[in-house]
């Protein structure tokens, strides 16, 4: 699905809670099993850092994830994201109560996924957003695809494109980056 950059940088800006899939996302979608069985996850630092922007512009953040793993929970709760549900088979049941408790709508939610068991919520919520190296059905209705492959900063994109344009719509058009240009907060497209 295309998207004009106007239409990209609205979306950002409607946003009020963004929920990211764990597996291909903050990870890079791989499993590592040590010695005596225990599953290991690696995620990057850098996709922590954009969480922390999120919040320190008072946006709420989740996780939905099948996996079922306390390696999971802890790095959420290090994060402080703000809900955290795994072994969750229903995506879209799941983020429907977060969003009726928080009395926030579909359009008020960027979720970032890379595969199958995200697309149902992909094509719901306001801002739909693949990793680049995503699935092709999950690609086919996302309104943006990171440039960052799942786990090599494609979450951190994402926060910050939302910054930057949350920040571009309430500075003065004089301070803005180009007075002309209301899309400057988005990143130049990959070729």
């Amino acid at each position: 699905m295309r998207e004009t950059p106007l239409r990209l940088a609205d979306r950002a800006r409607r946003v009020r809670l963004v929920v990211m899939d764990v597996d291909g996302v903050l990870t890079d979608g791989g499993m590592y099993y040590g010695e005596h069985g225990e599953e290991l996850k690696k995620f990057n630092t850098r996709d922590g850092q954009g969480i922390a922007l999120l919040h320190q512009v008072g946006l709420e953040t989740a996780i939905l994830t099948k996996e079922d793993t306390s390696i999971v929970t802890r790095r959420a709760a290090k994060l402080k994201v703000g809900e955290v549900r795994v072994g969750v088979d229903e995506k879209l049941q799941a983020l429907t109560e977060m969003l009726e408790a928080r009395r926030l709508s579909f359009e008020q939610v960027a979720y970032i996924g890379d595969d199958l068991n995200d697309y149902e919520v992909l094509c719901r919520v306001g801002f739909a957003v693949v990793v680049r190296d995503a699935t092709p059905r999950p690609r086919s209705v996302a309104h943006y695809v990171t440039r960052a492959r799942g786990g090599e900063g494609a979450v951190r994109e994402l926060c910050e494109l939302i910054v930057s344009c949350r920040e571009e719509s309430t500075e003065p058009v004089s301070s803005r980056r180009s007075a002309r240009d209301p899309r400057s907060c988005l990143p130049e497209p990959v070729s």
